[in-house]
């Protein structure tokens, strides 16, 4: 299990947007330069709950290129800016970034609950957005959006997928044929959490599964007991849920308080893509916890890459290695 995963698809994304920064009109380019406002949250409970890795491997990718020299001729300067965990702020700093720093491109954006808004503004600025993360599709779906690039899953598909798997584990692992599992659906009322229930809700019809519960809740909730009762009068085999951290870590704790008991439990990227957020709060209960993700950097099978792409990946490794010390990132 990793400790801190760093995801293979957030450092090709912005492999691929850097490398791909020629696409933009030579006009654009201030003195053959691009620069790059890159915008993620560095406080707030979403830099714990994943944004801050998700930062890290941007900054990664483009000191790789900028050290390099840049890319078809154009040297690269970034400029971050803190959303601090705020759609809000989200929107002011690429607003800022573009206005006054004079970006030539935004990247990053971690929650959906920000990139929904933003998305909208910086269209209407006309300057190119590259998502590396939020996957709720009310981000592009039917918007027709010409200036906003997200090369990620979605939401509906990350549910969709979790049920995909249960389904198809449900005889061997619960002794049960899908039509008599029962199932609880859980998360975050965001745009995220709400996309991914979506998910899961198609995927439960499908399975044939039996939802025993679905319910949403405010990642900034201080108390999800009453969740956690509801949960015991419902009884699920399994639990899918979605959510960011600290909320993710506070239903955990609660629920072990509480003695709720299921046979599985499955999450949905975000918060429980942070191993050690999750090990503090419940322990070595964390590695019974199955997620669904794009694969970790360390765990990327090299026969299936190009081979290019090898040395780029460990030289990431190397770089997080020494950014954070002492980590542990073998499975």
């Amino acid at each position: 299990m990793l400790k801190k995963p760093l995801h293979l698809a957030c450092v090709l994304l912005v492999a691929a947007a850097v490398a791909g920064a020629s696409l933009v009109p030579p006009a654009l380019a201030q003195g053959r330069k691009l620069k790059i406002g890159v915008v993620y949250d560095y406080t707030g409970p979403l830099a714990g709950g994943g944004s801050d890795l998700h930062a890290l491997g941007a900054k990664i990718m483009i000191d790789y290129f900028a050290k390099k020299g840049g890319v078809e001729g154009y040297g690269i300067e970034a400029i971050y800016a803190d959303a601090q965990s705020k759609p809000d702020i989200a929107i002011n700093e690429a607003v800022r970034l573009v206005e006054q720093e004079k970006v030539d491109m935004l990247l990053g954006f971690y929650s959906s609950a920000q990139c929904v808004p933003v998305a909208a503004r910086v269209e209407q600025l006309r300057k190119f957005m590259w998502i590396t993360t939020c996957i709720s599709s009310a981000v592009l779906e039917n918007r027709n959006l010409k200036y906003v690039f997200r090369v990620q899953p979605s939401g509906r598909q990350f549910g969709l997928m979790s049920m995909d798997f249960i389904a198809k584990n449900a005889k061997a692992k619960f002794g049960k044929e899908p039509k008599d599992l029962k199932v609880a659906i859980i998360h975050e009322d965001g745009a995220y959490g709400i996309d991914v229930s979506k998910g899961n809700e198609e995927g439960a019809k499908k399975a044939g599964f039996n939802v025993v519960l679905k319910e949403g809740y405010s990642a900034t909730t201080p108390d999800l007991s009453s969740l956690v009762i509801k949960l015991k009068r419902a009884r699920p085999d399994v639990l899918f849920h979605t959510g960011y951290n600290p909320d993710i870590a506070l239903f955990l704790r609660q629920a072990r308080e509480q003695g709720l008991k299921f046979s599985a439990l499955v999450g949905h990227g975000a918060g429980y893509g942070v191993y050690d957020k999750l090990k503090e709060a419940v322990g070595k209960d964390v590695n019974h916890v199955f997620n669904v993700d794009p694969i970790s950097i360390w765990l990327a099978n090299e026969k299936a890459l190009k081979p290019e792409l090898v040395p780029l990946i460990k030289m990431v490794g190397d770089e997080y290695d020494k950014a954070r010390p002492g980590t542990q990132v073998k499975s």
